[in-house]
């Protein structure tokens, strides 16, 4: 049995997961939860804390990070890349799950797989860019330090920026390409990353990559997420720096933990959008319905 020490959970992956795993995998014996500020069944904790108060665990999740503001405030992803790997040593644990993001990968127009080059296009992904480079670095230096994984999100229904403008009053505007479409973009259900959260902090060791792409086996469009939401949205041209598609090769975590089927369905990805607002909690029994 596997204990897992959570970082941000009072941020909006570590809401998610919260939310999800009040009824933790079976493979994980306890979770804690720890965050900047505390609360209820949170551990208070920041990077400049001493770690004496903290327990023990197998394996730390990183879920923290800085997605908004200046290079300044961007740079700081650096910073938490390197206090999750220090924590995950001073606590004793074996293994630690750090999330970075598809947007260090930039344009292409095939899916994108772990071991292609990196050309972010806006600063979110060049400080992830930096956060990765940080964490390579570490572990090349730190030959005995905990089993790493960096996982590259694709967009995570509920905490991006289309699902937290179906909440807003403001009209919603997509961005219209040439050929008449929307833009697509890989998807991840919040179950989908729960389970695959949970596979990948309990797998064998032999089986845990250094870099892997998380998301739906296929994208989304955009247009179809607004319409099964029935939230009305209007269209614009898209702006000559727009990217029509992000697509991520998911072999990998396909492997580990079978094809993330929801993650490539809009009405499953309102679905969990909706369960995560009302605060319904989807039974174990459904956990990989698509």
């Amino acid at each position: 049995m596997t204990t897992a020490l959570v970082l941000g959970s009072t941020g909006r992956l570590g809401r998610l997961m919260r939310h999800l795993w009040q009824r933790p995998p079976p493979a994980l014996s306890h979770v804690h939860w720890v965050g900047r500020h505390g609360g209820e069944g949170i551990l208070e904790w920041a990077p400049s804390d001493p770690t004496g108060a903290l327990p023990r665990a197998d394996v730390v999740i990183a879920l923290w990070g800085v997605t908004k503001g200046d290079e300044a405030a961007l740079s700081q992803n650096v910073d938490l890349g390197r206090s999750a790997m220090e924590l995950a040593v001073q606590i004793g644990a074996s293994r630690i799950l750090l999330m970075s993001s598809a947007a260090v990968y930039g344009p292409s127009d095939k899916p994108l797989v772990e071991t292609a080059e990196r050309h972010p296009l806006t600063p979110y992904g060049m400080a992830k860019c930096a956060m990765e480079d940080v964490i390579q670095d570490w572990c090349d230096t730190n030959l005995f330090g905990p089993e790493t994984c960096v996982l590259r999100l694709g967009n995570v229904a509920a905490a991006d920026q289309l699902f937290a403008s179906l909440d807003g009053k403001e009209p919603v505007v997509l961005d219209q390409f040439d050929d008449g479409m929307g833009p697509s973009r890989s998807y991840l259900a919040p179950r989908d990353l729960a389970r695959a959260l949970g596979d990948l902090a309990t797998c064998p060791d032999r089986y845990l990559p250094r870099f892997i792409n998380v998301a739906g086996p296929r994208p989304v469009q955009m247009e179809h997420i607004l319409r099964a939401s029935e939230r009305p949205f209007d269209w614009r041209a898209a702006p000559d720096n727009a990217q029509a598609a992000v697509t991520l090769d998911t072999t990998r975590i396909s492997r580990l933990s079978g094809e993330l089927v929801a993650s490539s369905d809009a009405a499953s990805l309102i679905a969990d959008w909706r369960d995560y607002r009302e605060g319904r909690v989807p039974l174990a029994s459904d956990a990989d319905v698509g």
